[in-house]
């Protein structure tokens, strides 16, 4: 980043994760909001009313899709009009390039705070030390609170999940008292936009079908299940007892995605227990991770881009034709065709059972 005073600092700790999470059905954001709300929500607030991004984002048409899938769709065209250009990727391994854009570069008025957790001797990932992450808005928002979580920045870490950063997206989520606040990552060949480090973080008031979509067991030893329902991908389930453990698998299976050359999409979220889909309450996050097609070069913006949060049944549209005429029916054509075939998924599946059994 530019030269500029420090960012306000939040420290964290295990005691701050929001335990008795649920769906009130009112939608309310101001009822019970943990300081991690509080702290995100207001400085994003702030900078939008200071004129920081790049359009003013008020509150979004929002229609839910006629269909079992339930699809949110949201009327965002300025999103789709003033974004920064895509930056052009040609590989999932691509280095870090100093000469392209990165969060290095960006105005330090936008970042919120400076994130870091207090240690704690069983609470880090083997191998990789818990870091500082800044916590700065997106200033293209596709909803409220959009904002970015880069760990340690000046490391200059290309698009590729690390430990550290797949805890950072489990515990942003238990940090929130919101059942809507969201985190998801993109990696490269999977429309990510910027080829260094980083989650995305925002709320959206509607409940998802992912937050309760039943489960085929794959190795629950390592909290590993198959998503059933369309689009299948695979999901792990992590309360704050389990961290560690369920870190480490998701790590296994990125990285083998990454050895493997297969672009991924994952989206962390508060939902049920694998076998529990009646209940309201979000005590665990649950995270999604899907292989997918990779899709090299800069972006077609014109184009329906498929990416974390379409995965997961939140349709941000840039032209309102087909915000008011697409059916559920038209959005499971478009994604799938960035899916990976049948049969290469579930050999992935056969791949991915067998590396996490090495060691139970």
């Amino acid at each position: 980043m530019e030269d500029g005073k420090s960012p306000t600092r939040f420290v964290y700790c295990n005691r701050d994760f929001a335990d008795h999470v649920c769906w009130s059905g009112c939608g309310d954001r101001t009822a019970s909001m943990s300081k991690f709300d509080t702290t995100i929500q207001a400085g994003w607030t702030d900078r939008m009313e200071r004129g920081l991004f790049r359009y003013h984002l008020g509150d979004l048409e929002t229609i839910i899709l006629p269909g079992p899938a339930r699809y949110v769709a949201q009327l965002n065209i300025q999103r789709g009009i003033e974004r920064r250009q895509p930056q052009e990727i040609l590989s999932i391994k691509q280095n870090f390039d100093t000469k392209q854009f990165n969060f290095n570069k960006i105005n330090p008025e936008e970042v919120i705070f400076e994130m870091s957790k207090q240690i704690e001797p069983t609470s880090q990932p083997k191998g990789d030390e818990l870091c500082r992450i800044m916590v700065m808005v997106n200033v293209s928002p596709l909803e409220f609170g959009h904002c970015l979580l880069v760990p340690e920045p000046t490391q200059c870490s290309p698009q590729v999940l690390t430990p550290a950063a797949i805890q950072i997206g489990i515990e942003s989520v238990l940090l929130s008292s919101d059942p809507g606040f969201r985190v998801g990552f993109n990696s490269l060949g999977a429309f990510a936009s910027v080829n260094h480090l980083h989650l995305h973080g925002y709320y959206m008031k509607q409940e998802l079908n992912l937050e309760t979509a039943s489960t085929q067991p794959l190795v629950p030893e390592k909290g590993f299940y198959r998503l059933r329902d369309f689009p299948i991908g695979f999901m792990f389930y992590a309360e704050m007892d389990d961290l560690e453990k369920v870190v480490c698998a998701i790590s296994q299976v990125t990285n083998t995605l990454v050895e493997r050359n297969k672009a991924h999409n994952l989206f962390f979220t508060r939902g049920c227990p694998p076998g529990k889909s009646d209940v309201r309450a979000r005590r665990g996050v649950r995270i999604v991770v899907w292989p997918r097609r990779s899709c090299f070069g800069a972006k077609d913006e014109s184009a329906f881009n498929v990416a974390l949060c379409e995965l997961a049944g939140h349709l941000p549209f840039k032209n309102r034709h087909d915000f008011e005429h697409s059916t559920e029916k038209d959005v499971m054509a478009i994604i799938q065709r960035y899916l990976l075939p049948d049969q290469q998924f579930l050999q992935l599946e056969q791949q991915l059972i067998a590396h996490l059994q090495k060691d139970i």
